[in-house]
């Protein structure tokens, strides 16, 4: 195997738009206190809301880290409060401009690069085998268009297929970084289980 085969990079968001606190960061960080377990070498990293600063700092997780596993997290800013598992990522169609005021060329991410890559971390089987006491998961094909979409098509493509994608809603009373931060814990450490069987 050529990835470290104990190291796990798990990314969130900077602020954006009205988001000045993104929770995709705070639930990572609060992830991390949790940990993955003793064997595993858990990195955070904290993604810029920017198509391709996001893009460099992925290129560099696969080529210094060559991780495991590399989860990142999103912030689905209209979405209720459920948990989004994201099984692919889109090559075309970004039009909306990032926090730097940049939009990619032609709206793509990798001018030769297949129109999606799907994840090796089969989301359908992670969906039915866990449970998230408090809050709904679903399973969802389109991570939307934006930097999420974007950051984890990059990821698939330079990691092989070796990343996964999820989306968690905004903070609120009932939703804290706590909580997404548990729920982050249950759902990787399924994803790790089916590293382990491939």
């Amino acid at each position: 195997m050529d990835s470290n085969s104990n190291t796990v990079v798990v990314t969130g968001f900077g602020p954006f738009r009205q988001h000045l606190v993104n929770s995709s960061w705070e639930a990572v960080k609060e992830m991390s206190k949790l940990g993955l377990g003793e064997n595993i070498d858990l990195h955070i990293m904290q993604l810029p809301v920017a198509y391709q600063k996001a893009k460099d700092l992925i290129c560099k997780i696969w080529g210094t880290l060559q991780p495991l596993l590399t989860v990142h997290i999103g912030l689905a800013s209209s979405s209720k409060a459920i948990i989004i598992l994201e099984q692919c990522g889109k090559n075309k169609g970004y039009k909306e401009m990032d926090v730097c005021g940049f939009c990619p060329e032609d709206g793509c991410c990798l001018l030769d690069g297949p129109e999606k890559i799907e994840s090796t971390i089969n989301m359908k089987t992670l969906w039915k085998n866990i449970s998230v006491e408090g809050i709904d998961v679903v399973y969802s094909r389109d991570a939307g268009r934006y930097i999420c979409d974007y950051a984890y098509y990059t990821s698939l493509y330079y990691g092989n297929g070796k990343a996964a994608f999820i989306h968690v809603p905004p903070l609120s009373k009932l939703v804290t970084a706590d909580f997404l931060g548990k729920a982050l814990q249950i759902i990787i450490l399924e994803m790790l289980k089916q590293c382990g069987e491939k």
